[in-house]
């Protein structure tokens, strides 16, 4: 307990906006690659602060640029997480989808539905994306419906992140800002929350 104290500590320490700005700033000589790699190593390690690394972005290189190289990091980290899994690790799984009958359930609801679900899901940043990335790559599911997914649901899900968090020093100096983005921010866990609760029901209710 001790030792994961410590490693929470450290995490903590370490991934914080103003250390991930100085971590841009210090490979500011590598231009746009820092900020789209953070943001793609999160589709590998979903415990990263995707939220901390949108900010940094748009911070370290204003709003639409910041929100391009996330937007293009989160995408690709997903899409390569897609299809590494579809091509290595799917028939290996087989076995383990068989004895799992959640996971089996929510891969053929996925399937039957397409592209609805998995965008919405990647529109809000409180929902599960990096369990969708991983189900519809177990599933069969089309590689274009994923694709379109992704592309249009980080859209929706970076921009929002970017603009919340472009203008950190307006939202000191004026509170109002400060309360209007944390009620944002708070409709957007619960929007997300319901649109997980609302999936697991239908799944459910196409089990009985």
């Amino acid at each position: 307990m001790a030792y994961l104290g410590r490693l929470w500590e450290s995490y903590n320490h370490y991934f914080t906006l103003e250390h991930v700005m100085e971590l841009l700033e210090q490979y500011r000589g590598f231009g746009p690659l820092p900020g789209i790699l953070l943001p793609m190593a999160e589709a590998f390690l979903p415990i990263l602060p995707l939220f901390i690394f949108v900010i940094a972005n748009t911070n370290a290189f204003g709003l639409w640029l910041g929100f391009l190289y996330s937007w293009v990091g989160a995408c690709v980290g997903a899409l390569l997480v897609f299809f590494l899994v579809r091509k290595f690790v799917r028939g290996r799984l087989a076995n383990f989808i068989g004895r799992h009958e959640k996971v089996k359930k929510m891969m053929i609801w996925i399937e039957k539905h397409g592209f609805g679900p998995m965008f919405l899901i990647l529109c809000f940043p409180f929902t599960p994306s990096a369990a969708v990335n991983l189900v519809a790559a177990l599933s069969k599911v089309s590689t274009n419906q994923f694709i379109l997914a992704v592309l249009a649901g980080k859209m929706v899900m970076i921009f929002t992140m970017s603009f919340i968090g472009y203008d950190l020093r307006a939202l000191v100096e004026q509170p109002l800002r400060s309360v209007i983005v944390g009620v944002v921010i708070f409709l957007l866990w619960i929007v997300g929350k319901r649109i997980e609760v609302r999936l697991q029901t239908n799944v459910k209710q196409r089990d009985h």
